[in-house]
């Protein structure tokens, strides 16, 4: 009797999740096949643009990148907690721009000896480095540490009499290409923002975690932003290899001032970049995403490490799908031009992407179970459904689609192997997006209820590969 009642229990079980793998492929499917359309349009709109010849990167002249500026640059750099780096960077970029009318911003806290000590020995008394020493402890946020390196800024021109006419921005573990700042002056006597591609440097020892930062970053910078770009979309800054011309920040520090700001960096935003990008256009300003190869084919790009753990890719991922698809929503609203509209609902499905990619783990884990009661004799009762048959198998299609196109663009960047291994990565990538989009929406939550928003960075620590050392690989 009771074996009996243990039977008919578990197949009631089963019955359970069969309906319920049911209801997960439909949800799951509709979201997959949404979301391949939308790829299809930039992937195909970016095909059209390569056979128009307006897709491939235009070549960086020999002579440019020790050329004059056309103006002085000033360039931001927040640094928490970045002694094990902060010296390479100034170092690396001090060598790459040979330059003399540019000015290294460096900010930096009272309460990090360690960073500001390691600072002051790469500046070296060079008259291009200039160290700003928040008053208050750290970490506040980026935007606060920005605002204090803007208002330096302003100090030293009202000192001075001398104007900048650009402000770029980078962070501490950044290495720049020699001909990235003239390539930005040139840009920046056109339009108000530009916008270089970022390259994440491979990591031996992190081909799983680090390496998908790669796969993904090419295939945008190669692609997505390329076809924004054309559509004359709206150009969101990275916080990185991003310039704007002095008068667009002067006219967006002005808003924020009006509302109680100190600088052009909204402090509450936890990717004031981001942001930063979009409100140049909806300013009134011209913005570019600018991609281009040097004379030995090398990406006129930033290259960076990115994080090598799980633990710091999902805090790094949360803290965008928070601040790109939650704040990003609630600050900025949507737009009423339609390419605006696409582009911002692009931006902003990390949080439904996270769900529906969840759905579709929970189903093969549910898939498992019923195979191996089918394999024991046990017998479906739903019948299959045509419709929902069709919705797989494009599905499927679209997967595969999509492994193509990421092993074509790693593959063009960093070679087979990585290609290879872009496709493999695929899951690694989706797990980190589940895991991001739970901490973001928790965060979120959190200071609706009044928390504060604080800059959750990463830190590079002594793991971290020296930028020198990579800077020798790459040459």
């Amino acid at each position: 009797m009771l074996a009996d009642l243990t039977l008919r229990g578990m197949a009631q079980v089963l019955r359970w999740l069969l309906v319920a793998e049911h209801e997960l492929l439909l949800f799951a499917t509709f979201w997959f096949i949404l979301s391949a359309i939308d790829e299809a349009a930039i992937d195909f709109s970016w095909i059209w643009l390569r056979l128009g010849g307006r897709g491939h990167a235009a070549l960086v002249p020999l002579a440019l990148a020790e050329s004059p500026l056309l103006g002085r640059a000033a360039i931001l750099v927040p640094a928490w907690h970045e002694d094990e780096v902060i010296g390479h960077m100034i170092t690396h970029t001090l060598k790459a721009w040979t330059q003399r009318d540019f000015v290294l911003y460096v900010g930096v806290y009272r309460n990090d000896p360690a960073t500001l000590a390691a600072a002051s020995v790469a500046a070296g008394g060079d008259p291009r480095i200039r160290l700003v020493v928040n008053a208050a402890h750290g970490p506040t946020t980026k935007a606060d540490c920005l605002n204090r390196l803007y208002a330096a800024l302003r100090a030293d021109e009202a000192r001075s009499g001398l104007m900048y006419r650009n402000i770029i921005m980078h962070d501490a573990e950044d290495m720049v290409h020699p001909a990235a700042l003239a390539v930005m002056d040139r840009a920046l006597a056109e339009v108000d923002f530009v916008q270089l591609p970022v390259r994440p440097e491979p990591q031996p020892a992190s081909l799983w975690i680090a390496g998908h930062y790669s796969d993904e970053f090419t295939e945008a910078h190669a692609k997505s932003l390329v076809v924004r770009d054309a559509l004359g979309a709206a150009i969101p800054a990275a916080g990185v290899g991003c310039g704007f011309s002095r008068e667009a920040l002067a006219s967006l520090a002005r808003l924020r001032m009006a509302t109680g700001e100190s600088g052009p960096f909204a402090s509450e935003c936890l990717t004031e970049d981001y942001e930063l990008g979009l409100l140049v256009a909806r300013d009134g300003g011209r913005s570019r995403f600018l991609r281009m190869r040097d004379a030995d084919g090398n990406l006129v790009a930033t290259r960076s490490y990115f994080p090598s753990t799980l633990e710091t890719a999902v805090r790094q991922k949360a803290r965008w799908i928070h601040g790109i698809a939650l704040q990003g929503w609630e600050r900025l609203g949507w737009s009423g031009r339609p390419v605006e509209i696409w582009m911002a609902l692009r931006d902003r499905r990390g949080p439904l992407t996270a769900v529906v990619l969840a759905a579709a783990y929970l189903l093969l884990v549910i898939e498992a179970i019923l195979g191996a009661a089918r394999l024991a004799g046990w017998q479906d009762w739903l019948a299959p459904n045509p419709a929902l048959r069709f919705m797989i198998a494009m599905s499927f299609v679209s997967f595969m689609w999509r492994a193509a196109m990421r092993f074509a663009f790693t593959t063009r960047e960093y070679g087979v192997m990585e290609g290879l291994l872009a496709v493999l990565r695929i899951p690694v990538a989706n797990v980190i997006s589940i895991m991001a989009g739970r901490r973001a929406l928790i965060a979120y939550i959190r200071t609706l209820s009044g928390g504060e928003v604080s800059w959750d960075k990463t830190r590079h620590g002594s793991n971290h590969p020296s930028l020198i050392d990579a800077e020798a690989r790459a040459a």
